[in-house]
């Protein structure tokens, strides 16, 4: 699945493991979306702080991250959607993180169409693509 182009929307994505991370940006990129990357929560902070993105897509369990740290994105980004990757979730943690805020949770492994659908969804883009 191809995304449709969309200069000038910021994408962070947000993961403590490079190779998960390359993949993610790799997934992304030439999609027309600028990407920002974070390696931990203390970056992504820091990242939004100086320019909120349109959308955050991130890990839970990493440095400076945790059950509260979508509780705490929400505090400098109230109306950016964030999607919340992990692989340590249950049934319990999936509610607590939409509760917190999250507008979307997925368990790891990913199936990447699902999260660009899911992307394309929350940016309120087309749900039509361009075959490659």
């Amino acid at each position: 699945m191809t995304l449709p182009e969309q200069k000038g929307t910021v994408l962070l994505i947000v993961e403590d493991d490079r190779d998960m991370r390359s993949l993610l940006c790799d997934e992304f990129w030439g999609t027309g979306y600028q990407l920002r990357e974070a390696r931990d929560g203390d970056e992504a902070f820091l990242s939004v702080l100086q320019s909120v993105p349109d959308l955050i897509l991130t890990d839970l369990r990493m440095p400076a991250g945790g059950d509260d740290y979508v509780s705490r994105l929400r505090t400098v980004a109230p109306h950016c959607p964030i999607v919340v990757i992990t692989g340590f979730g249950d049934a319990a943690l999936k509610a607590r993180v939409l509760r917190a805020g999250a507008n979307a949770y997925f368990d790891k492994p990913v199936r990447i169409a699902d999260l660009k659908a899911c992307v394309q969804q929350l940016l309120g883009l087309s749900t039509r693509t361009k075959e490659s």
